[in-house]
């Protein structure tokens, strides 16, 4: 009786635990889904409250004059604004104008300035004051550069990584007989990811009138990574050419995995230098305090008693 009794709590367990996790993948491939509508234009995220959403679009639109009129007035920020676009086109901020990004940079500047102001009402001006406004002020300035940086440093490593398997899928396809636009197609329904999102983004550009090498220029230019080039650029000279696709890709793949072999090892070759910092600054000083430390406070023992 007992063992029948606990055969049929296991077998209730087990169904409940399924029955969970259905209804946990449902909810993964339904999030996929949407994620895969949203890089078309068409999000479906859930909308924030009222007070929330008229906060951040009142933010948004002063970012975006603050940094219109910036642009505007002062040439240096002009000079750096192509490279400011080209920066987020690689983090995959394609929404953010360059204007509401300095913008948002200035207003992260003078809130650093109003909070060293506001550290400073009943207190007297001092070194220490003054060095933490200017370090406020100079993080306010330079910490959503350096965050874009990251992720755009990030991104570009992560599509580089994801690009042989890229050419594998294209080299299985064409050879099993299917077209290179549909190849690429069925590649960027199967890839997640940023690298998806870029291909999507090409798809969506060849549908909008411009021509596969136009995409595919478009592409490199908006991924400025060794791999997607070397990607683009045999695509785009096999068009001109007139040779096989097939052939091309088999090449790319294996100079690919070529790539891959040597950013591995150029890895491997830096880690006994990246070691050296925490093996000096960490490592040492709790050895030579574990093996010299009683030596030395016998010496001193010595020395106080003599």
């Amino acid at each position: 009786m007992a063992l029948s009794l606990i055969l049929g709590l296991s077998l209730i367990a087990l169904a409940t635990m399924l029955v969970l996790r259905s209804f946990a993948l449902a909810r993964a491939d339904r999030r996929r889904t949407l994620d895969q509508i949203a890089v078309y234009g068409f999000g479906s995220s859930t909308p924030l409250p009222e007070e929330t959403a008229d906060i951040r679009q009142t933010l948004e639109e002063l970012a975006a004059t603050t940094g219109a009129r910036a642009l505007s007035r002062f040439e240096s920020l002009r000079s750096t604004e192509s490279k400011l676009r080209e920066l987020l086109n690689s983090a995959g901020m394609y929404q953010t104008s360059v204007a509401s990004f300095v913008g948002a940079r200035i207003l992260a500047t003078l809130a650093g300035i109003a909070l060293a102001l506001l550290f400073s009402v009943g207190g007297t001006l001092n070194v220490r004051l003054l060095a933490g406004c200017c370090l406020l002020t100079l993080m306010g300035w330079f910490w959503p550069l350096v965050r874009v940086q990251r992720r755009a440093r990030l991104r570009l490593e992560r599509i580089d990584r994801e690009v042989p398997e890229l050419v594998d899928l294209l080299v299985t396809t064409v050879e099993a007989g299917v077209g290179f636009a549909a190849a690429l197609q069925l590649a960027s329904r199967s890839i997640e990811g940023p690298l998806g999102v870029e291909l999507r983004l090409a798809l969506r550009e060849q549908s909008l009138g411009l021509t596969p090498e136009e995409a595919l220029r478009n592409l490199a230019v908006r991924v400025n990574s060794p791999a997607t080039r070397a990607f683009t650029q045999a695509l785009v000279q096999g068009e001109t050419l007139g040779v096989s696709i097939g052939t091309i890709l088999r090449d790319l793949a294996i100079d690919m995995r070529k790539r891959r072999r040597q950013s591995a090892e150029e890895r491997a070759q830096k880690t006994p230098t990246k070691i050296l910092f925490p093996l000096i600054a960490l490592i040492l000083p709790a050895m030579f305090i574990i093996s010299l430390g009683p030596v030395l406070l016998e010496i001193v023992r010595f020395l106080g008693s003599s």
